[in-house]
């Protein structure tokens, strides 16, 4: 019985990593697929799965080409001080604003791995993403901000820490995020 066990732990081993990702990718493309489904229903009469993905996908790529033009700026610039001025409102936008902007805008902010020491008398290492060069706006040129992702988790931690103990670590950002995020788990490739 134990050895029937300890088979049926490998083959879950197994196959739970890819049925838990089907399956999510499964549940956000039908949820994406869904926003529309009901009106392409009304509009063509057919239902075609993927379709509703295609039209936001282009939809998003139309609004970003026209996010670049000189027309759309200063809306953008409008929308952005007008949102700024409501309490709440400014707070979750501007906060999504640039965690947005920090893994996909033109400054992407998690460029930057480090490896940090965080206990000398212990030898112990903690690895992040310089944020910030130098915090000479709040008075503390000595040192840098670093971004401590938590693992398996999708929030982290703000370390201000004196510029020796932090080390630069020359691998790509992606895969010391995935490293991170991972717990450790995942092998880093250089």
């Amino acid at each position: 019985m134990k050895r029937i066990t300890t088979w049926f732990l490998q083959g879950l081993l197994l196959i739970a990593p890819l049925a838990i990702t089907i399956y999510v990718i499964f549940i956000v493309f039908n949820f994406i697929d869904g926003i529309l489904r009901a009106s392409l229903i009304n509009w063509f009469g057919i239902h075609l799965p993927g379709l509703g993905i295609l039209i936001i996908f282009a939809f998003i790529t139309l609004l970003g080409t026209f996010g670049k033009t000189i027309i759309a700026r200063p809306l953008a610039r409008f929308i952005d001080k007008l949102l700024d001025r409501a309490p709440l409102v400014r707070v979750i936008y501007s906060s999504l604003r640039d965690l947005f902007s920090a893994f996909v805008g033109k400054e992407k902010k998690f460029n930057k791995p480090a490896m940090v020491l965080i206990n000398r008398e212990n030898e112990l290492w903690k690895m992040g993403f310089i944020t910030q060069e130098t915090l000479e706006q709040i008075g503390r040129h000595e040192l840098v901000a670093i971004y401590f992702p938590h693992s398996y988790n999708f929030s982290g931690e703000l370390y201000m820490v004196p510029t020796s103990s932090v080390h630069p670590i020359d691998i790509n950002p992606a895969e010391a995020m995935k490293f991170i995020v991972s717990g450790g788990i995942t092998q880093v490739e250089l």
